[in-house]
């Protein structure tokens, strides 16, 4: 680990000057980017410890929900509105890591956590996301566990939060703040890039930019809704594929109707072709099958994840089924 130095400001203004500095970087709980640090995968010279700040507010209203970006997963999972107005959320928190990381764990710093890809963790290997040209071993490598939607010729590494699958399908939206001071909202389902020719750009956030929290609306299929997340282990592994669906059914015909999927794109993935087969239609074991087998349109496997688009349709059938229970 290359040495650094730390700053704990008293305030979010403070935070966000401090952001200037050469080679700064903001650290939130920290469970991933101590992580890249020790590997010499990232080497910032300058941490902002997010620590301090009062970003920790979990709350629930008619409006909606705003998780802060200090909140921990583990209390935000827990917490009885979430729970109940929100179960996808708290599902995906859930399933993610192990207890020990999610009472670490920011909500801010999950959206922001790197690729699992096995080549982007080991700087022995080229990595177009370290090194812009380098190049992508993974495309003819090990990529099982890998993307098979938004890859390129560039990347194909998947994206790994589970937290962002359940926003997308929720049509969350992130509040940021700029070191000038003004607050901007996005969806969730735009705040990620997919790889395209410039894979090491994999945000929306500008230079110095804070997630200050997440905004998620309620709505009646917020209510109803489940994420199913499938992995070749039972506890802290990262998903295979994974899907969250939230479904509002009135009088036996679907309405309104979100679905994502993860495990299987370079950013947490809408799934719109399932919802187009869903919307407006009896809800039934032939609509829920035919809905879930459009699933993944437009995939390109790579040589060992071909498996993946059959998982995903079956996880995503699985989780209308939980729904729609």
């Amino acid at each position: 680990m290359h040495a650094f130095t730390l700053a704990q400001p008293a305030s979010i203004d403070a935070a966000l000057a401090g952001a200037g500095t050469s080679g700064a970087k903001y650290i939130a709980g920290g469970t991933d980017l101590m992580q890249l640090m020790k590997d010499n995968v990232e080497a910032p010279t300058h941490l902002i410890d997010l620590e301090p700040l009062p970003l920790t507010v979990i709350r629930a209203d008619s409006n909606g929900l705003r998780l802060e970006a200090m909140a921990r997963m583990s209390d935000v999972a827990a917490h009885p509105a979430v729970r109940e107005g929100w179960p996808v959320i708290s599902q995906a928190l859930l399933a993610s890591a192990s207890p020990q990381v999610r009472n670490m764990g920011t909500m801010g710093g999950n959206l922001l956590q790197r690729t699992r890809c096995g080549y982007f963790r080991d700087p022995g290997f080229a990595c177009n996301k370290r090194l812009p040209g380098s190049g992508c071993p993974a495309i003819r490598g090990e990529n099982r566990l890998l993307a098979i939607l938004g890859g390129s010729e560039h990347c194909i590494a998947s994206h790994p939060s589970d937290l962002a699958v359940a926003l997308v399908a929720l049509d969350a939206t992130v509040e940021v703040r700029a070191p000038n001071g003004r607050t901007r909202t996005m969806p969730v389902r735009d705040f990620h890039h997919v790889p395209g020719d410039t894979p090491h750009i994999e945000t929306n956030l500008a230079s110095g930019e804070l997630i200050t929290a997440i905004l998620v609306p309620a709505n009646p299929a917020a209510r109803s809704s489940a994420y199913v997340k499938v992995r070749d282990r039972a506890s802290f592994e990262f998903a295979l594929a994974s899907a969250a669906v939230a479904m509002e059914v009135r009088d036996g015909t679907i309405g309104d109707v979100g679905v994502a999927a993860g495990g299987v794109g370079t950013k947490p993935w809408r799934l719109p072709e399932v919802e187009a087969a869903l919307r407006g239609r009896p809800l039934s074991n032939d609509t829920l099958r035919t809905a879930a087998m459009q699933a993944g349109q437009g995939a390109r496997p790579a040589s060992q994840n071909g498996f993946k688009l059959p998982l995903l349709r079956n996880t995503v059938l699985r989780a209308l089924r939980i729904v729609s229970a």
